[in-house]
């Protein structure tokens, strides 16, 4: 494994927060450092809403930038991944569009600003942990998508 140095050098921050998503950080930069995706199991940090890339970059060209969170892109496999609280679930339940994967489901992530097996991020973990809210979510795929939730309705 690179010396921890090189790691901040070498990679970014958001490279750095995804591989403490992981339980094992280490297995991640080896991934990487070999040129492989790096399998990140999610449900500890954050959950995957998988959505086709013909429906998400519609979607996503509808979600302001200080609102966007991570989505990991295969253009070629027609998928698209967001990163969303782990609250999500409920949220996003009836947005047709979007699945949201259970806790332990391995998402195969390259670093940020590379693409590795044709996929790439669109936008790249930051290193703050910032995701994409549900709600802003349900709401860019349109209308029926978005749920006030019960507190917002009063």
């Amino acid at each position: 494994m690179a010396h921890p140095m090189s790691i901040s050098t070498e990679y970014g921050a958001g490279d750095v927060w995804l591989a403490s998503c992981h339980a094992r950080p280490a297995e991640v930069w080896r991934a990487w450092h070999a040129g492989a995706l790096a399998p990140v199991v999610s449900g500890a940090h954050w959950l995957v809403a998988q959505t086709t890339v013909a429906h998400g970059l519609p979607a996503a060209a509808r979600i302001r930038e200080d609102q966007r969170g991570p989505v990991l892109i295969d253009p070629y496999g027609d998928r698209a991944w967001w990163l969303v609280p782990l609250d999500a679930t409920e949220e996003l339940a009836d947005v047709r569009q979007v699945q949201v994967r259970h806790p332990g489901w391995v998402l195969r992530c390259p670093p940020t600003g590379r693409e590795m097996e044709r996929m790439h991020w669109l936008w790249n973990p930051d290193g703050t942990g910032h995701l994409t809210d549900p709600a802003v979510l349900a709401a860019a795929f349109g209308p029926g998508g978005y749920r006030r939730s019960a507190e917002d309705r009063g």
